[in-house]
């Protein structure tokens, strides 16, 4: 049965919600990419929010100048959709976001999504065991099974530096980027200088009256190997296919081959990082400027960057670097720690994340109404990065430990979706109305995951960055090790690591009643509730 959107007559009552089998939230690649994978398994009862009002995630929400994916093309589009119309070897936001738009329409999920739904509350009602969905607009859902597709780079960072409120200027982040603002002969403060602000720095350097760029931490940047896709190499993936598979597989062993350096054999990264230093020699001339671009930790410990265009950005008249930290900031001026005023028109924050708290306070809550954000109080963890206890029929993509700093994220989310489809399945095979993972199975996992971290480059390169939780120094963000390994973990789904619960004869003729009163109101129905197996 297809969820449907509850009639006229409902739809004024409030207190009818949607009823539907599975809920997801987040119309970015995992979220598609989970709903295009249930339809394809003839699993068609789900319903997908999304808060904006067009698909796209990261890739919509990004639009700043420059924006582009660091992962080729070819590896950054799902395996079972190739787009033989890639334009270049790194694809840029606009394109992304065409793609994910026509995947859309290929696969025909349209019907299945609702825009303008922000997810306010998700409370599991462990009496129905059925998740209890409110959002912003003021619509709720009823849903068996609850899919987070939110990612972890959905909500801005904002820096705590004293006096920000009180700017007269114009201020934004890259994340929510005015276009309507002319930055033409203004003096443009950019604070940050992440993967973000390395690609809109080099754009509205030319455009700028003055740019100061306050950098806390230097990056390590790689020479960006982009180029054209030709018009016969477009020809040839769409007329053999084949051809696409190869180029996708090659990147593919060619990006692999760098988890060695990261997670296997950190003193590998010492000969990466001499490209990284001949490509800033190349580019930054002067002696001074290049010392303060060069990093003084292991290459690997924070993200490593691309770009051919930001030292020559850095080495314009018109663009200063600074170091010192900043103090605070005054109605027109950003101050730094050695008492040097930097006057600006516009602040335009290239800051990053919340990554490690991906959830605000109040928006999940399991059994007992128990917050996530609690659960997550010494840093997240989860099983598999998809599953957490405490929270039946709750699955994650993109959660806790999937990150990669060496492939693809579309592979990790497949790898993810392939798991969550075995699930369900397994669900169904069992009769079971609901599952949650065993503590000490999520424990010993997650053990193991951190023991591997702890001899990786991003716990030995003498650095701190976004993958590390800022309360404990843990590292919740990576997968540490090949991505392979983590699509051999997800291959199988085993029942027994989880508790399983099915519908009660006690609880059959209310659940009946509810279905029949679930029907009249022209909705799906909810589910029944549940004892353990």
């Amino acid at each position: 049965m297809n969820a449907r959107m509850p009639d006229d007559a409902a739809a004024h009552d409030r207190s009818a919600p949607l009823e539907t089998d599975i809920a997801i939230i987040g119309t970015g690649f995992a979220g598609l990419g989970m709903a295009i994978r249930l339809r394809q398994a003839g699993m068609t009862d789900f319903v997908v929010a999304e808060k904006a009002d067009s698909v796209g995630g990261t890739w919509r929400d990004n639009h700043y100048p420059g924006c582009a994916c660091d992962v080729q093309s070819h590896v950054y589009s799902f395996s079972f959709a190739p787009n033989p119309r890639w334009t270049r070897m790194f694809a840029r936001q606009p394109e992304i976001r065409a793609y994910l738009e026509e995947c859309t329409q290929r696969f025909r999920v349209e019907r299945h999504l609702r825009f303008g739904h922000e997810l306010a509350s998700a409370v599991y009602d462990e009496a129905r065991h059925r998740w209890h969905l409110t959002f912003s607009n003021g619509q709720q859902w009823s849903a068996r099974v609850l899919i987070s597709a939110m990612g972890g780079l959905s909500r801005a960072a904002m820096p705590d530096i004293p006096g920000i409120d009180r700017f007269k200027g114009k201020t934004f982040h890259s994340q929510h980027w005015d276009h309507t603002y002319p930055l033409e002969g203004k003096r443009v403060a950019v604070i940050g200088t992440g993967a973000s602000a390395i690609q809109f720095v080099p754009q509205i350097a030319p455009r700028v009256a003055h740019l100061d760029l306050f950098q806390r931490t230097p990056p390590w940047i790689m020479p960006k190997a982009d180029r054209a896709v030709k018009p016969f190499e477009q020809w040839l993936f769409r007329h053999v296919p084949f051809t696409q598979k190869i180029m996708r597989s090659a990147l593919y062993c060619m990006l692999e081959s760098r988890a060695l350096g990261f997670a296997i054999h950190p003193s590998l990264m010492k000969t990466a990082q001499k490209v990284a230093e001949r490509h800033l020699r190349r580019q930054v001339h002067d002696p001074q400027l290049r010392a303060t671009l060069t990093p003084n930790y292991t290459m690997g410990c924070k993200r490593i960057l691309i770009s051919n265009d930001y030292f020559p950005a850095l080495s314009r008249e018109n663009v200063s670097l600074t170091t010192s930290a900043i103090e605070r900031i005054d109605e027109g001026a950003v101050i730094t720690s050695d008492g040097v005023r930097h006057p600006a028109d516009c602040l335009i924050f290239g800051t990053g994340f919340q990554v490690a708290d991906p959830f605000p306070p109040g928006v999940v809550r399991g059994r007992g109404g128990v917050d996530i954000v609690d659960t997550w109080r010494d840093g997240a963890h989860a099983y598999l990065g998809t599953t957490l206890p405490g929270y039946p029929n709750f699955f994650m993509i993109v959660g806790p430990n999937t990150g990669l700093g060496h492939n693809s994220m579309v592979f990790m989310i497949e790898s993810q979706v392939e798991y969550i489809l075995r699930a369900l399945k397994a669900m169904r095979a069992e009769r079971a109305e609901a599952i949650e993972v065993r503590p000490h199975v999520e424990r010993a996992y997650n053990e193991q995951i951190q023991q591997k971290l702890g001899r990786a480059i991003w716990s030995t390169g003498g650095c701190k960055s976004w993958y590390l939780d800022p309360k404990t120094g843990r590292n919740t963000t990576l997968w540490p090790g090949f991505a392979y390994k983590f699509r051999q973990a997800t291959r199988t789904f085993s029942i027994d690591d989880y508790f399983a619960y099915s519908p009660t004869p006690q609880t059959m003729s209310t659940y009946a009643a509810l279905q029949q009163s679930a029907r009249a109101h022209g909705n799906a129905g909810p589910s029944a509730s549940a004892e353990p197996i």
